[in-house]
């Protein structure tokens, strides 16, 4: 084996592994956004939005304050087994909530399915960040976070499934199929630490946390890496709400069965999100040999085509026109979304880049699980004007931002300079 992981192929292997695990992640946690039409004649709860929506936040909830958690693990630990042990737990929790009767026991799964997703992306691109370290960062990235676009497009199909056989058999079988691949995992993937954590003596536990404390101090100290947060947690209003509520959108404004609304909706949005991490990853790869900011100035043309896509899904009527929004958001995200890590890695050395993108997938999910319950009850009462308005505002503001105070130095940020960076955008 130790053959096999010299390859210079090799740190694509580890891409392709981590690809389908990509896929399960969101897949798995999408199918409940599609199937609520079959799970409410079995649980009368799910019939309000309102709950609906709930239920959907609690998951982002959970999700989004163990992501920091979760990050400082990764940076730590091993994140071989943590990747492995997530996918199981998260495909163990999946099969679990085919046999759900009520919607405490679902709260209670989705909180549990929150906790285990968590430790897998921070892990899960902080190792491909030190596995791709020259020109390829960017496009390692974009072809990994292509499972997530493709998993969030095959949730679509939970519903299209559900309808020919049962909701109960389709939550069963992804989750086999995830406690299945985990096994490939063990076998395959191989950990690449990039730095030296000493493992070799005993450290107290409150050792541990002063070690973790500095690293904190480090990350929150630099300015950069605020702007940074925000950047990533503006979009995510708009983000999580397209993909927990566009299949409702569509069947209520297209009037059209869930069985059809599910699948064009998730598909259009992913398949255009999938297209963007490509074409994101290749342009700002070779942007910023170029230009230091060339990651930074293609993520702003990402979310530049976030706004009239928001426009057209928000007000527009008739399946064109909304079609149309769905395409250009997703083409506009995946953009945005491929170069967040890469980004992080300009003003983050490795050894802290688990621990930051977990807070910001703290800050970003937060934003989610918010516009998620908002939304929810705006359908319910009729502003849904005033939520387009705020998310296209927060949009705007993140650009701004962006491009105003974000002045990277290097590509890829070291301990030494890290650390020696009084005011890091300077």
């Amino acid at each position: 084996m130790s053959t096999f992981t010299e390859k210079k192929s090799y740190p694509w292997v580890v891409v392709g592994i981590l690809w389908f695990v990509a896929l399960l992640n969101y897949l798995d946690r999408q199918m409940l956004a599609t199937m609520k039409p079959f799970m409410e004649v079995d649980i009368a709860e799910l019939v309000t939005a309102t709950n609906f929506g709930r239920l959907m936040a609690i998951f982002l909830w959970i999700y989004a304050f163990m992501s920091p958690l979760s990050g400082m693990i990764a940076d730590r630990l091993n994140r071989k087994w943590l990747i492995v042990i997530s996918l199981f737990v998260w495909s163990a929790v999946t099969l679990t909530m085919g046999y759900a009767r009520n919607i405490d026991q679902l709260y209670i799964l989705r909180a549990a399915m929150g906790i285990s997703e968590a430790f897998y992306v921070p892990a899960a691109l902080s190792l491909i960040a030190d596995y791709h370290q020259g020109k390829t960062r960017s496009l390692a990235i974009g072809f990994h976070t292509s499972g997530i676009y493709l998993g969030q497009a095959l949730g679509g199909f939970g519903a299209t499934l559900a309808a020919g056989t049962s909701w109960q058999f389709t939550f069963h079988s992804f989750g086999l199929i995830g406690m299945a691949y985990s096994l490939i995992l063990i076998a395959f993937l191989r950990e690449k630490k990039t730095y030296h954590v000493t493992t070799n003596q005993k450290r107290s536990f409150a050792q541990e946390l002063t070690t973790m404390g500095k690293g904190l101090s480090l990350l929150f100290s630099n300015i950069a890496f605020w702007v940074i947060l925000f950047y990533f947690s503006a979009p995510s209003l708009p983000g999580w709400a397209t993909k927990n509520w566009l299949p409702t959108l569509f069947s209520e404004s297209l009037n059209m069965g869930m069985e059809k609304a599910g699948p064009l909706s998730t598909m259009t949005l992913a398949m255009a999100s999938l297209f963007g991490v490509i074409a994101g990853g290749y342009l700002s790869d070779r942007w910023v040999t170029k230009h230091l900011k060339g990651r930074i100035y293609t993520g702003v043309i990402g979310l530049g085509l976030t706004i009239p896509a928001l426009v057209l899904i928000g007000y527009g009527s008739g399946l064109p026109t909304v079609i149309t929004g769905a395409l250009l958001f997703g083409l506009g995200f995946g953009v945005f979304d491929v170069n967040n890590m890469p980004i992080l890695c300009q003003f983050v050395p490795s050894r802290y880049r688990a621990t930051g993108y977990g807070f910001m997938n703290l800050a970003g999910i937060s934003a989610g699980a918010i516009i998620t319950n908002e939304l929810g009850k705006a359908l319910d009462a009729g502003y849904m004007t005033s939520v387009f308005i705020v998310m296209m505002g927060a949009v705007l503001l993140a650009i701004v931002l962006q491009l105003v105070v974000l002045r990277p130095k290097t590509v890829d940020m070291t301990d030494a300079l890290f650390i020696k960076r009084q005011d890091p955008v300077r």
